[in-house]
């Protein structure tokens, strides 16, 4: 058998196979013999039919599935002994086959790019600043009161932060069938209902209501302008516990109005180092990929689309194709990232070893007061524990490109 490779591209390789006659013929023998012991025909015992009558028969059918079985056969041998791991779905074209002659085809697939990195660092990247101030803390306790809040009935016409329940009635012309009124419940402010209506209700009192236009947004259901009649049905304000050792006591984890802003300055502190850790990481990613382009598989592109849509089956196919169109840039930059780091990781020797999965399982067991096994089964059943090692692999590639660059913080 005869092989010759081209690369069309970094992540394609087409294979041109050409199988020797006297190969085709055995494959073709061999075909026949089986569909020989399997048919019978009227004055013939099962498996006892001529050679030349199976031909006439069956003759079409034999150089068929000789062709099918040649081909997979040379496509599986081939891919094999040249090392390649298609990661598509391959293509057959250009089959040249007659009787007697040898058989030749093409097959093109997709293979991981070999991504070639000549600069990793050098670069200059701007940390955000992990800062946290009281204003900070101060909003965090201020929704935490907010989720605890006494709600009152008041007769007055509501304001911002205020809940109402509202009764909402389109008025069209007389010749037309009029729609049933439906009623609401709106916080004010919240931007959950047209602007117009949020403070046409501030103006009205409990049982009062009024007349007004509204324009609805180009898109939606019923656009245009519209006159409704609005009927405030009732209004409810709420009443913050104060912010007092009490209130933290309540939480049932801190003893003081101090502990508690004290957890909540350290969560918000941990969530602004993970944030400018995260935009350390985007802008190397960035600037590694600007340094050393290369182009991405389609197959991984919309293996990336599937699992970023997630559509349901019965999906329209032409929204399908729409969002994927509009997440494609997306897509593309996820897969070579993905490749990005999996590359580096390969030359550097960063993969996780064992013993680094079995410390990073103790320490979430130890975070949480569980048993290492423990965890280690949930993350199994999960399906987590893969994506473990890959966290394990994301923070190495980081701290290892972090190490050749200048990271800038806050005003340094």
């Amino acid at each position: 058998m005869k092989v010759d490779i081209e690369a069309p591209a970094e992540w394609s390789r087409r294979l041109k196979i050409t199988v020797p006659a006297e190969q085709v013929a055995r494959e073709r023998q061999a075909v026949a013999s089986q569909i020989a012991k399997r048919v019978k025909l009227p004055g013939f015992r099962k498996g006892k039919v001529p050679a030349s009558v199976l031909e006439k028969q069956y003759g079409p059918s034999i150089e068929q599935q000789t062709v099918e079985r040649v081909v997979n056969t040379a496509y599986r041998a081939a891919i094999r002994e040249q090392g390649f791991s298609p990661i598509s779905e391959a293509s057959v074209d250009n089959l040249n086959y007659e009787p007697g002659t040898d058989l030749s085809f093409d097959v093109e697939f997709e293979v991981r790019p070999e991504v070639e990195l000549s600069r990793l660092g050098g670069f200059t990247v701007q940390a955000p600043p992990v800062e946290v101030d009281e204003a900070d803390v101060d909003r965090v306790i201020d929704r935490l009161r907010e989720q605890r809040a006494t709600w009152y009935a008041i007769e007055e016409p509501p304001s911002e932060g205020d809940r109402a329940k509202v009764e909402i009635s389109p008025l069209e012309d007389a010749e037309q069938e009029t729609p049933e009124p439906r009623v609401y419940e709106v916080a004010l402010g919240a931007g959950e209902i047209l602007e117009s209506i949020d403070q046409a209700i501030r103006t009205l009192e409990p049982g009062s209501e009024t007349e007004l236009d509204v324009e609805l947004p180009e898109g939606e259901e019923g656009e245009g302008q519209h006159r409704i009649r609005l009927k405030l049905l009732e209004a409810e304000r709420a009443e913050l516990p104060p912010a007092d050792d009490e209130f933290a006591q309540a939480l049932g984890e801190f003893e003081s109005l101090e502990d508690l802003r004290a957890r909540v300055r350290s969560d918000l502190e941990t969530d602004a180092g993970r944030e400018s850790e995260r935009e350390v990481r985007r802008q190397l990613v960035q600037q590694v990929l600007e340094a050393n382009p290369f182009d991405v598989p389609p197959s991984l592109v919309e293996q990336y689309l599937d699992s970023l849509l997630q559509a349901p089956e019965d999906t329209d196919p032409e929204e399908l194709a729409k969002g994927k169109e509009q997440a494609r840039p997306v897509a593309e930059y996820g897969v070579r990232r993905m490749l990005l780091i999996e590359r580096i990781a390969e030359l550097e020797n960063l993969q996780p070893t064992q013993d680094d999965i079995d410390a990073r399982v103790q320490e979430i067991a130890d975070e949480n007061e569980l048993e290492a096994a423990q965890v280690r089964r949930e993350l199994m059943r999960s399906g987590r524990l893969q994506a473990l090692a890959g966290d394990l692999t994301e923070k190495r590639v980081f701290d290892y490109l972090k190490s050749l660059s200048t990271i800038l913080t806050e005003g340094k």
